[in-house]
């Protein structure tokens, strides 16, 4: 099941940067990502006025606030970062490089953040991930003309805003239904790309059937395949493991670009791939000792709670963790 799970969420996630250029050959980022979210708002708002009032129960103000940052920074930040990177010209390839940096910068933060522990295997396929997505895009991101260079620091930006929003889940203890979450974040996604695109003077949809393909493209495969994947996985087996599922974008998304949209897939792009691959065996590997010892506590094995996070799945949340069960391991997580 976990397989599969991590097969589904490649294929879904690396979908987003397809979509974005999808959307931007028609339309403006901010009017993209508005009725992207908009519809899916107001559908998933009437669901919870009506059949999941239940969810809603016990949801502090306090809990409230935390998923609307979560979901400015896990989607609004994120988002809109991707789509203005790929409207400025970088390509969807070497944006999903610069999202591949995102587990090394989780990693090392994971530490101090989260007092969680790393392995060296770990820390190695991390960095075999990272030599596998620069092999890939590379080349692209050399060869690209008329590209101003500060907007590849663009989705940089928004590696960090996803990571952000990782840590400031994790260290939740407080368990809100998916349903809520998912709900709370794309409530805010619609607010504030509605009140941007209207500022923009750009909230008229154009009247292109190929704008609609990309939004329904987005909605379907990117907001619940990957974006309600990423949450699922992340709570099932922690940050390290999905993080490194994130090495495999890059590549995947340049496969994405030679089926639709005709770019180059070459040797170097197949050994990065390669290479991608072996990076997530590493790092899934170094990870099933979560249950053991830790090598630095000489005290035994120790449990590893973890409060739930949102997903699009109503599916059994894993306990949320006491206090003196902060964990000291990277990977770990309910099964």
């Amino acid at each position: 099941m976990n397989a599969l799970l991590s097969i589904a969420f490649v294929l879904c996630w690396s979908s987003g940067f397809i979509g974005a250029k999808l959307g931007a050959g028609s339309a403006a980022a901010v009017t993209v990502l508005m009725w992207r979210f908009l519809p899916l708002a107001v559908i998933l708002l009437v669901v919870a006025a009506t059949l999941g009032r239940a969810s809603w129960r016990g949801l502090s103000a306090r809990d409230a606030v935390r998923q609307t940052a979560i979901g400015v920074l896990s989607q609004s930040g994120y988002l809109l970062t991707v789509y203005y990177a790929i409207q400025l010209g970088v390509s969807s390839g070497t944006t999903a490089l610069i999202d591949g940096v995102q587990p090394l910068v989780a990693g090392a933060l994971a530490g101090p953040l989260l007092g969680q522990y790393v392995s060296r295997r770990q820390w190695l396929g991390l960095c075999l991930g990272v030599a596998g997505v620069a092999l890939v895009t590379t080349a692209d991101a050399m060869a690209a003309n008329g590209v101003a260079a500060w907007a590849y620091l663009v989705p940089f930006l928004g590696m960090l805003s996803l990571v952000a929003a990782t840590f400031l889940e994790s260290r939740s203890r407080t368990r809100v239904a998916p349903g809520v979450a998912l709900t709370v974040h794309c409530a805010t996604s619609a607010v504030l790309f509605t009140v941007l695109a209207m500022g923009a003077g750009a909230a008229a949809p154009p009247a292109e059937a190929g704008f609609w393909a990309a939004v329904g493209w987005l909605v379907v495969l990117s907001t619940f395949g990957g974006y309600g994947l990423y949450w699922l996985i992340l709570r099932r087996s922690g940050v390290t493991k999905v993080n490194a599922l994130m090495f495999l974008m890059a590549p995947v998304t340049a496969v994405w670009g030679a089926v639709m949209f005709g770019e180059p897939f070459g040797v170097q792009t197949g050994l990065g791939l390669a290479v991608g691959l072996a990076a997530v065996a590493v790092v899934q590997r170094g990870g099933r000792r979560e249950s053991g010892q830790d090598p630095r506590n000489a005290r035994g094995p120790r449990k590893t709670g973890r409060s739930p996070l949102p997903d699009a799945h109503s599916l059994p949340a894993c306990p949320a963790p006491k206090p003196q069960d902060s964990g000291h391991r990277l990977s770990g997580g309910c099964s």
